[in-house]
């Protein structure tokens, strides 16, 4: 009796367990099923992909995730499947952009399109999903800050009369993460290799300042949480503070943490003092605003 029911226990861990792994296996979905718009050729780099991670414990909240990497690469790792896991562990949905960038032959403006589309695609499959179409966010590292800035300061209500339902729907997130950002342009403390990828090297002066985001931070940009360190070389902390000086002037609540020590992508910044503080002050930050309550 006491072998079959440990057995039996043995049996039962083991589904258990092939449930938990399963409900934590990403889903990866073509953002546009039909051809991307301007699209190059065929392959898969010309092909941005959703990447779909659904927490067992779902609050609500959801977040597309634009890694960093230059606009000329993605560091999906450390800046995706590891953030989207994060959420998860918190209730949110997960969603990975992996946009078109110069390392896959594109410039201005498909990396938005990409971010746009998964916004769009979110909110429209939102029940599916299990997330509010009223919390649905966006987050950033690096260059994906800077397309998370993007996002937060160039949305439209939905094209109506579009052929495709997901288009007729907002592209505006609901919130703003952006994490150690590239903001400005033509500044002394622009990441000069994003702008060359996503503008090209003889962008004009109007599309340089069109996407110069700090210049773009109106009465309806969302609320953002923001962080920095002091020590970032790469992309230094003047960007995000040039857009939180934005978000003030705007009234637009946010929150700014700009921690001493850390060098340029640190992601969650595990083991790092100070920084490591991050994750937690952001899901706090949505408790704050209301968008989660785990």
């Amino acid at each position: 009796m006491v072998k079959e029911k440990s057995q039996l226990a043995a049996v039962c861990g083991l589904l258990f367990l092939g449930a938990a792994l399963s409900a934590a296996e990403p889903k990866t979905e073509l953002l546009w099923p039909d051809g991307a718009p301007g699209a190059k050729g065929a392959e898969a780099k010309d092909k941005p992909t959703l990447i779909i991670y659904l927490p067992e414990k779902p609050n609500g909240a959801g977040v597309v995730i634009c890694p960093g990497g230059g606009y000329g690469g993605l560091a999906i790792d450390h800046e995706g499947h590891q953030i989207a896991r994060w959420l998860n562990e918190n209730g949110i949905a997960g969603f990975i952009c992996d946009y078109r960038h110069r390392g896959k032959g594109y410039g201005h403006p498909a990396p938005l399109q990409d971010a746009q589309r998964a916004l769009r695609t979110v909110r429209s499959r939102a029940k599916a999903f299990g997330v509010d179409p009223s919390k649905i966010g966006i987050l950033g590292f690096s260059a994906g800050g800077h397309l998370c800035s993007t996002a937060v300061t160039h949305f439209d209500s939905g094209e109506a009369g579009s052929k495709d339902p997901v288009m007729r729907i907002s592209s505006r997130p609901d919130f703003g993460i952006l994490c150690y950002p590239v903001i400005a342009f033509d500044q002394p403390f622009t990441h000069k290799g994003s702008q060359r990828n996503l503008l090209g090297e003889d962008a004009s002066p109007e599309l340089i300042a069109g996407l110069s985001n700090e210049k773009h931070v109106t009465d309806q940009t969302p609320p953002c949480f923001l962080w920095h360190t002091w020590e970032d070389k790469g992309v230094p902390p003047e960007n995000s503070v040039v857009f939180y000086q934005a978000l003030l002037a705007h009234k637009i609540p946010s929150e700014l943490h700009i921690y001493e020590q850390g060098p340029h992508g640190l992601g969650l910044a595990k083991g790092r003092p100070g920084a490591s503080a991050w994750p937690a002050a952001c899901i706090e930050w949505l408790k704050v605003r209301k968008i989660t309550s785990q």
